[in-house]
Parts: C-alpha cells; sequence; structure tokens
C-alpha cells in the first residue's frame, strides 16, 4: 500500500486504521470536509497514513495526496491536527495537481488507540 492511493469505503479504511492502531503503528486520517466547483473527490472521502507512508484511502485521486501525506507525518509527530485547504487561487494548486478548477478542505487528524 506505499506510494500510491488506494480507493476504499470507509468501512474499510476506518477498519484498516484499527488495525494498524493494535499493531502499535502511529496513524493519521485525513478526511475531506468541503469542496468547492469541480473536486477529485467528495465531502467524507478518507486517507489513512502510518508512519512508513503506507496509505489507504484517497483525498483527491492523487493530485494532493503528497501533501496531506507530509501533513499526516507532522500530526503524528506533534499531535495536532490540521485543516487544509488547496485550490486554483491557492499559488500552490499548480504544483499540488489542483488544478481542476475547483478546491478541497481536508482535515488531518493523529488517531489514538
Amino acid at each position: 500500500m506505499t506510494g500510491s492511493p488506494h480507493y476504499a469505503d470507509a468501512n474499510e479504511v476506518l477498519a484498516e486504521a484499527r488495525r494498524w492502531l493494535d499493531e502499535g503503528r502511529s496513524v493519521a486520517m485525513a478526511t475531506v470536509v468541503a469542496t468547492w466547483g469541480s473536486s477529485p473527490r467528495p465531502v467524507g472521502s478518507q486517507l489513512i497514513v502510518d508512519e512508513r507512508q503506507n496509505m489507504l484511502g484517497s483525498v483527491s485521486g492523487g493530485c494532493i495526496e503528497g501533501a496531506v501525506v507530509q501533513e499526516a507525518g507532522s500530526a503524528m509527530k506533534d499531535g495536532k491536527p490540521r485543516l487544509l485547504t488547496f485550490g486554483v487561487s491557492d499559488e500552490d494548486a499548480w504544483s499540488v495537481g489542483l488544478a481542476c478548477g475547483g478546491s478541497v478542505q481536508v482535515y488531518v487528524e493523529k488517531l489514538e488507540g
């Protein structure tokens, strides 16, 4: 599961997060909380990441996952949640690949066992 996102339903993502926590891994979850205009994934889409950057799920179909995974790593280290916003109005939109004309807000949090 390392590297590229894998589409999974909410039950699969949550079950895998539980399994990873039970194995003693650090885990962060990213959830799409708002979208405007064209967005690759709907509100409620989730991505889990562990400390080795294994991942399951998707918050964007791949275009912003790299930035979200990086923030997930920081959230696992400091325990602080983050609210991230990506869109074409952001100067970083093209660099993360969100050039579809929309924007997306993603909440990232460390999960606790």
